[in-house]
């Protein structure tokens, strides 16, 4: 037997979603992690969570208390940082009038109301503005900004602005400073700005490319504030902390990877976030209905879709207005406001959704399917095409591209990757080919805008270009497993072991944890597409576990098909809240069959379903 087949997790080869299952460490790795365990005094399983996530013995126990003093780095370290913090204290000194000028999703909204909250202390008038994402698109534009330049002496573009030079010249032209604070990556020249701050430029060498747009403008604020302290002594400092709440959602809202300090950013601004101090965020728990205590699941999935729902199909400053308010009753009517958009825009999302899988079914039939997914059609919302992409990639398995047709014939597309393919490079290959009008993004996102008459011509380019690597990378697709576990030892307990090692997110996964050879004594939809299920152990201990979204995909369709039968099932633990009570439930991203038949004769089976050599 070779050490690639050892290396398989419970034997698992195909599982119902059609990957393998490997084991995250190697053997090196669980030396690595018995070490950490026993050197740190850590539980094993949470050494094993580290190590499979990159963290050295000597680096575990900084890991596990982060703090923005010890990993916060030094705001000069990132190019222009020193002219564009000096401008905005200038702007402070002499009372300039501001423009704001943010993204519609949640990292601009929160950009946008850092600045504006940091200014307001100071007395200085801001305003935000935010473009239509249909009629304006994505970053600003001319016509916006010579508008802007004739209120304000300074505008601020945040997590937006860094490919915008045509735009930033027209502000100059008409008489206002620019000062960009962005994130994103660099296609063209950049702008001549006051400064350009972002850590993803190519002559930035301060590592911190991870950063939000949040967290780069938390950066420019420290950076200000210090030089405020000099400039205006007799003005009390701006408590940046107060902003930590803020960060925290836009880090984990933009799916950036959890290191570094973007780490200590969510693990404080959470802190800070359950105290309720936002007005506007505290308003989007209560309309969300929040009974606990908020954790990276609720700002992503529950508060974060709610504010993005603003730019999507309602007013795109909504969000931004509702984070900056700082009277309890303004941000209740914002957030309401809010919920009714979302409300709206999962019943657009249900409807389009439909449609698009009966295209993608359609493609898929014939062999393969194509490389890259490409559905269309003239009836979508363009403000909810990023969000079908997102679950058309889930469902396909490979990188998907979503596209709103106008009725001249003009599309607004967002397409989704997977792991590994860089659909940004994609988009912009097309761009250079003629066959988009503009495009851009990075490796796991991108947006397009495509004449109708290009589409076939687009089909064809991307399966030339994508096919062959998109066909290894799928065929190389595995679930990395942390460790074995039974129903019996989900508990409270454990849950909290696990979360010490937390926050989980990009850069960080959460545990992947195996149950295997339990019975699935039920499996039913619930929900909106949901699947729960009831796992039983040969002792008698249940687990209630839910699979969400799952009832039409592969997985879900395994599990209605193996009820009663004994399966191995892959996810990750959570805890469940419910009229006051907390309980363990198992969020299952995977199941497979039970191969014990499938091992060799007289191979024995290891205790974390690894099968000697």
């Amino acid at each position: 037997m070779s050490g690639e087949q050892q290396r398989y997790f419970l034997d698992v080869r195909k599982s119902a979603r059609g990957v393998a299952w490997r084991h995250r460490l190697d053997l090196r790795g669980e030396n690595l992690a018995l070490g950490m365990a026993q050197s740190h005094g850590i539980p094993e399983i949470v050494a094993r969570v580290l190590a499979g996530r990159g963290v050295g013995q000597d680096d575990a126990a900084r890991f596990l208390t982060p703090s923005i003093r010890d990993l916060l780095p030094d705001p000069a370290s990132l190019t222009d940082m020193d002219k564009a913090a000096s401008r905005i204290a200038d702007a402070v000194v002499r009372g300039e009038r501001v423009a704001i000028f943010g993204d519609y999703d949640v990292d601009g909204a929160v950009s946008s109301a850092m600045m504006k909250r940091f200014f307001a202390h100071y007395g200085v008038v801001s305003e935000i503005y935010i473009p239509d994402r249909i009629f304006e698109g994505y970053g600003p534009n001319p016509d916006a900004m010579r508008e802007l330049a004739r209120q304000a002496g300074l505008i601020v573009t945040v997590d937006c602005g860094t490919n915008s030079a045509e735009a930033i010249a027209a502000a100059r032209e008409a008489g206002a400073d620019v000062v960009v604070l962005d994130h994103h990556q660099v296609s063209g020249e950049l702008p001549e700005g006051v400064a350009v701050v972002n850590p993803n430029r190519e002559d930035d060498l301060s590592g911190q490319g991870h950063l939000c747009a949040a967290g780069v403008v938390f950066l420019a604020l420290v950076r200000a504030a210090r030089l405020l302290k000099d400039r205006k002594p007799a003005t009390p400092a701006f408590d940046l902390l107060s902003l930590l709440d803020l960060v925290a959602l836009a880090t984990v809202c933009d799916v950036v990877p959890l290191v570094g300090v973007n780490r200590a950013f969510v693990v404080k601004g959470l802190l800070a976030a359950r105290q309720m101090n936002t007005p506007g965020l505290a308003a989007l728990a209560r309309v969300s209905r929040i009974g606990e205590p908020l954790n990276p699941y609720h700002l992503g999935f529950m508060i974060g879709p709610r504010i993005n729902a603003g730019g999507r199909i309602g007013n795109a400053a909504l969000g931004s207005n509702l984070l900056a308010a700082v009277e309890a009753g303004e941000a209740d009517e914002i957030a309401a406001t809010l919920d009714r958009l979302n409300r709206e825009r999962q019943d657009m999302e249900t409807t389009m959704l439909a449609e698009a899988r009966a295209e993608a079914d359609a493609e898929l039939m014939t062999g393969e399917g194509p490389a890259v997914l490409v559905t269309a059609s003239e009836t979508w919302h363009p403000g909810i095409v990023g969000l079908i992409a997102s679950r058309l990639k889930d469902y396909a398995r490979r990188p998907t591209f979503a596209i709103a047709f106008d009725g001249n014939g003009k599309g607004t597309g967002s397409g989704r990757s997977i792991a590994g393919f860089d659909l940004g490079r994609l988009v912009r290959d097309a761009v250079s080919e003629g066959l988009l009008v503009k495009g851009g993004g990075h490796a796991m996102a991108a947006g397009i805008t495509v004449e109708r008459k290009n589409l076939g011509a687009l089909r064809a380019f991307f399966e030339e270009k994508a096919a062959g690597v998109v066909a290894a990378l799928r065929e190389a697709e595995n679930l990395k497993i942390d460790a074995a576990l039974s129903a019996d030892g989900a508990t409270l307990d454990l849950l909290e072991t696990l979360e010490a090692a937390g926050p989980y997110g990009s850069g960080h996964p959460a545990p992947i944890l195996a149950l295997p050879r339990h019975r699935l004594a039920d499996a039913r939809v619930v929900g909106n597409g949901h699947v729960r299920a009831e796992l039983k152990t040969h002792s008698g201990g249940k687990l209630q576990c839910i699979a969400f979204r799952a009832a039409e995909t592969d997985l879900g369709q395994f599990l209605f098909a193996h009820r009663g039968a004994q399966i191995h099932v892959a996810g990750t633990l959570a805890v469940n809240h419910w009229n006051g009570s907390r309980t363990v439930q198992f969020r299952i991203t995977d199941a497979a069959k039970d191969c014990f038949e499938c091992a060799p004769t007289g191979a024995r089976r290891e205790p974390g379903g690894r099968l000697p050599a």
